[in-house]
């Protein structure tokens, strides 16, 4: 006998366990199915145990560098095992209150493999291999992504492993780690275990780190990076990895000559692909693309009444575009006016711009949303830049920061802000400010209105924006 809900999930991420409480608010059924633990990918594997680790490894990088301030601290060590220990209790206390809303709000939770049959039938295989069967008057897929892997020779190696499995590892310290790929996940990580003592190499093939992010900005992380002791090698591709003793051996190609470096492991970030094995019964056909479930403008499949959102559909691989895409879609479902968008025509545009804010957690943080100056430049938009340097900020003189500057870019006919860049403590929180103010459409006048509090890092985006209004049009 099935067991009949409103709203049927399957993934209990960002995109799911958001859809839900939601879809609850809402007065609608609903339950969450998942194989792994509530939370998914981002709760338990990602986002948080990341940032957990950041956290630990700046705050020892304070500690070393007191002295700057006057302080001493005596010996400064750390205990790897107490920092992932911390770690996995940051994500046990997430997944406990997430429960508790799961629980006040009358969502249930099933444990176990999902697979979607025909009429919006879910079949559920538990860890005890006991099966049960769902319906739902709407079925959201919710199911993320998994880490690549490549295929190269001595890929299958003790030591070779992905962000996912590193995170979850809890092995002793690394004395040497290599990480392909220098991207977001890779370069955080990064920060991570060269704060740490261990020594690391960054192998990219692209002619720069943060092949997405404004040049500028990836250059100067690349030249925090180099200083810290962090070796970088652009336009390199690896080619095999070998066993060698207790260590591993990473051959590749850089500037067209041959390279080795020996290491204790190798982190694989070289980006995500949609997690749909196994999701369908054989007689079930849905429209995907390269992998990636295809969905119309709202969010549905070419199955009637199934939805998807988040990382299975492609597209910007955030936690956070999965939580507005999946708030989007139920509000949809119960005729209420959707809250969010994910992107938005500007008055001076006629192709749509993202306001969705990306972030890097590094030391100092980065942070960007809508357009880089290099996208205007391609699209053909005239713009007006003003920059900041982080230089002159007094909270940033006072904490005795790194390089860092503000980006803003505004439309140099109507004056409409369409992107800003940030690299600076609190970066991550800054964006949200201009992240609303290109959602709004607010030019340089109206940003200027409200006050900055003095000294923050907030404050510098005043002066950002004043340096545009000085500035000439360009392109």
């Amino acid at each position: 006998m099935e067991q009949q809900f409103d709203l049927l999930i399957i993934g209990a991420g960002p995109g799911g366990y958001v859809a839900a409480k939601k879809a609850a608010k809402l007065g609608m059924s609903v339950a969450v199915i998942d194989k792994g633990e509530l939370g998914g990918t981002c709760i338990n594997r990602g986002c948080i145990p990341t940032k957990a680790l950041i956290h630990a490894a700046s705050l020892y990088r304070e500690m070393r560098e007191c002295e700057r301030f006057g302080l001493s601290a005596g010996e400064v060590g750390f205990d790897l095992q107490k920092i992932y220990e911390y770690k996995d209790l940051s994500a046990a206390e997430m997944r406990a209150e997430l429960g508790r809303e799961f629980d006040g709000a009358g969502i249930r939770f099933i444990r176990g493999k999902a697979v979607i049959q025909s009429d919006r039938r879910v079949r559920v295989v538990s860890d005890e291999n006991d099966t049960a069967y769902y319906k739902g008057k709407y079925i959201l897929i919710a199911t993320g992504a998994r880490a690549n892997m490549v295929d190269l020779p001595g890929m299958d190696l003790p030591g070779v492993m992905t962000s996912e499995e590193l995170l979850t590892a809890n092995e002793s310290q690394y004395e040497k780690l290599l990480i392909l790929g220098g991207g977001v996940i890779g370069l955080e990580l990064a920060t991570v275990f060269n704060a740490l003592g261990t020594e690391v190499t960054v192998v990219e093939v692209s002619d720069r780190l943060l092949p997405n992010m404004d040049r500028e900005f990836s250059d100067v992380l690349e030249e925090i990076l180099g200083h810290r002791g962090i070796h970088i090698y652009k336009e390199s591709i690896l080619e095999r990895v070998e066993k060698r003793g207790d260590n591993i051996s990473c051959q590749f190609v850089c500037g067209g000559s041959n390279r080795e470096v020996e290491v204790n492991a190798l982190l694989v970030s070289v980006g995500r692909s949609a997690n749909t094995e196994g999701l369908f019964d054989p007689d079930v056909s849905v429209k995907t693309d390269k992998g990636k479930i295809v969905v119309d403008d709202f969010y549905m499949t070419s199955m009637p009444d199934v939805y998807a959102v988040g990382d299975v559909i492609g597209g910007i691989q955030l936690a956070h575009v999965a939580s507005a895409q999946a708030t989007y879609v139920v509000e949809r479902m119960n005729g209420v006016q959707p809250s969010v968008i994910i992107e938005m025509v500007p008055s001076c545009l006629f192709t749509p711009i993202s306001i969705v804010p990306s972030c890097l957690y590094t030391d100092p943080e980065i942070a960007s949303v809508g357009i880089t100056e290099e996208e205007a430049r391609k699209k053909g938009v005239p713009v007006r830049c003003g920059r900041y340097t982080m230089s002159v900020n007094g909270q940033a003189i006072i904490s005795k920061e790194e390089k860092g500057f503000i980006k803003v870019l505004f439309a140099a006919d109507s004056d409409v802000l369409l992107g800003a860049q940030v690299m600076c403590p609190r970066a991550t929180d800054m964006i949200g400010e201009l992240a609303t103010a290109i959602a709004n459409g607010l030019t340089s006048t109206q940003l200027m209105y409200a006050m900055r509090a003095h000294p923050t890092f907030n404050e510098a985006i005043s002066c950002a924006v004043e340096n545009s209004r000085e500035s000439e049009s360009r392109w």
